[in-house]
């Protein structure tokens, strides 16, 4: 095994091993999450992509599409606040605008959670839960406030 192939084995363990880590991928900003959801517009724009909000039964959800190629959903309840937010693509989002005040909660948290496996991660914190997954180009993830999860709504379909 080459050289290379080590500094990318060792890129991702480090990536396994902390939780936090995923923290490093900086990507522009997003609604923040159990705030109002008037920031959406700037985060098109600081995002440089598409801004796209529909109005769903029991929640509004307004997606970006940044030119990274991460596409981020944020759900708002009826009353205006970010219940939830959704990644999917080739870069993280920056975790410490997506949820806020509640990162100091995550990060704790996130020490000493127990992993299913390197590629997994699930965090909960009082109120909050924030699922982690994926690898170089092809993250994943999930954060919401409990509390504020509209009723009917079942966070597990959130597209």
């Amino acid at each position: 095994m080459g050289k290379k192939n080590l500094g990318v084995r060792s890129l991702l363990a480090a990536l396994a091993l902390t939780p936090l880590s995923f923290v490093s991928f900086i990507s522009p900003a997003h609604a923040t999450l159990g705030e109002p959801e008037s920031s959406l517009q700037a985060d098109g724009a600081t995002l440089k992509g598409e801004l796209h909000t529909s109005d769903q039964a029991l929640y509004r959800l307004s997606e970006i599409h940044a030119v990274t190629g991460t596409v981020v959903r944020e759900y708002s309840t009826p009353g205006g606040n970010v219940f939830a937010v959704t990644w999917r693509g080739p870069t993280m989002p920056n975790l410490k605008q997506v949820l806020g005040s509640h990162y100091a909660d995550y990060a704790a948290a996130a020490q000493g959670a127990p992993r299913v496996d390197r590629h997994h991660l699930t965090v909960r914190a009082s109120d909050l839960v924030v699922h982690l997954s994926g690898h170089m180009r092809a993250f994943q993830g999930r954060a919401y406030l409990e509390s504020q999860v509209p009723y009917g709504v079942s966070v597990r379909e959130l597209p």
